[in-house]
């Protein structure tokens, strides 16, 4: 089956390999930088020069032949990949050295995963509204750190550990009930309800929109667990960067999904998207 787009590929092949240069040049450069600064305790200079660089699976291989009525949208989509990554890497440089042993998983990878799955599924449904659906692109979400940086995350993560016990036993010398403050202090995620703003269920979508309803309500509890576990971690903006937003982006591809069982046998309902965003309550 062909799979080949428009002319517009071979000039975005030309431009995203023209990017991709860019990008790594800026990666190179940003870390050269970074690597003249006075480490932090327990960190090496080397350490901060060596952020890596995000690589994810090429999508345009995997999609069947697409009916020219889809093809400017799945344009645009391909697009987003690419500038989601770019954004990413970008991220990964200007965060050199903040957050935990894992700070990168969740804070980049996890919402870039999240990023792409929404822009994945956007990009089945267009193709889907003509011609047969392609199935199981998500499979191509997941990216991966290569560099230095991966090499480093043991070690980062010994030193991670013993700054978090220190910080356990300090916590415990100030008195009893610490945990129960820092439980209060985390305050709740709260998200708008999403079953009143759909429209009459096909019977051959219920169980599939029931098993969406049900992973939403699953997500908000995951992002509720992860906020009491991740009190005091982080920068002023580390909720918005490493909750709530890899949760919007969790609930848009659900809310896509969500839309497209229900349009597959009656008509799409659209919009869906304007209630992933949560918020925080102290």
């Amino acid at each position: 089956m062909s799979r080949a787009l428009p002319k517009y590929n071979k000039g975005r092949v030309v431009m995203i390999g023209g990017a991709a240069a860019l990008l790594v040049s800026g990666a190179v450069v940003a870390g050269s930088a970074l690597a003249g600064e006075t480490p932090d305790k327990g960190r090496s200079a080397s350490t901060y020069a060596s952020p890596g660089t995000i690589s994810c699976p090429a999508v345009e291989g995997s999609l069947p032949a697409i009916p020219a009525s889809a093809q400017a949208e799945v344009a645009r989509n391909l697009a987003l990949l690419d500038t989601q990554v770019g954004e990413a890497n970008k991220r990964l440089v200007e965060t050199v050295g903040q957050g935990g042993a894992n700070f990168v998983q969740n804070a980049i990878l996890g919402p870039l995963e999240d990023k792409r799955v929404a822009t994945l599924n956007r990009i089945e449904t267009a193709i889907g509204r003509t011609a047969a659906k392609p199935e199981g692109l998500e499979a191509l979400a997941p990216c991966t750190l290569g560099g230095d940086a991966a090499a480093g995350d043991a070690g980062n993560a010994a030193d991670d550990q013993a700054g978090a016990g220190q910080g356990a036993e300090a916590g415990q010398e100030e008195g009893d009930g610490g945990d129960a403050g820092d439980a209060g202090a985390a305050g709740t995620i709260s998200c708008p309800a999403v079953e009143g703003s759909l429209p009459a269920i096909p019977a051959s979508a219920q169980a599939e929109v029931a098993r969406n309803l049900a992973l939403l309500d699953t997500q908000v509890g995951e992002a509720n667990k992860r906020l009491v576990e991740t009190v005091g971690q982080g920068g002023a903006n580390f909720v918005q960067n490493a909750i709530l937003g890899p949760l919007e982006d969790k609930r848009v591809a659900t809310l896509n999904r969500i839309e497209t069982a229900i349009g597959r046998t009656a008509a799409k309902p659209e919009g869906l998207e304007a209630l992933a965003p949560c918020t925080l309550n102290e």
